[in-house]
């Protein structure tokens, strides 16, 4: 289902609130990077934009990056991962697939073939388990490219990998010398 222009840009400022800055709506994280749902809901009212439960519960139901979730009474909420602040989401590690997949644009691949891959501001560095979400991911930045990196021998190195909600993969930097070809 297509999300209405309405439900994108509050999507996108809730992605900032819950991921970058609380303080865009006037609220707090707590150190798992809950936000309090009524509060929430008030915070981004006063911001002029108009938001209810329902309103809430569909962004989060139809976004197609599955970007955030509820606890189980549904009276918190948080972003699944990309926090560039620090809040412990309580990842579990995981066995990764042979193969993971990182979407960029090509004008980045020069700093990445010499450096890998790094988290930059965010907690940790985002991997798709397919190429064709890489690809996506990568549109989003300029002309795409797709980096495949031996996830399975960089588990064998000692590397943790972490699978959040939504199915990102993720993990603290990506060594050139896992790059697949």
């Amino acid at each position: 289902m297509e999300q209405s222009n309405s439900d994108v840009k509050l999507g996108r400022f809730l992605s900032l609130v819950l991921r970058h800055d609380p303080s865009a709506a006037g609220i707090t994280l707590d150190e798992h990077g809950w936000a309090d749902v009524d509060e929430l809901l008030a915070g981004v009212d006063r911001t002029g934009r108009k938001i209810d439960m329902a309103v809430l519960e569909r962004i989060v139901r139809e976004n197609n990056k599955q970007r955030y979730a509820f606890n189980e009474d549904r009276t918190k909420i948080r972003a699944n991962q990309g926090h560039s602040i620090p809040v412990d989401v309580e990842l579990k590690a995981a066995e990764p697939p042979k193969y993971l997949y990182h979407g960029t644009a090509s004008r980045f691949l020069p700093a990445i073939q010499a450096e890998g891959i790094r988290k930059m501001s965010r907690q940790y560095v985002h991997l798709s388990k397919d190429f064709e979400t890489a690809m996506a991911v990568g549109r989003r930045h300029g002309i795409p490219v797709v980096v495949t990196i031996d996830a399975a021998a960089m588990a064998r190195d000692g590397v943790s990998f972490y699978r959040a909600e939504n199915g990102v993969w993720l993990c603290g930097h990506v060594e050139p010398k896992y790059f697949v070809g």
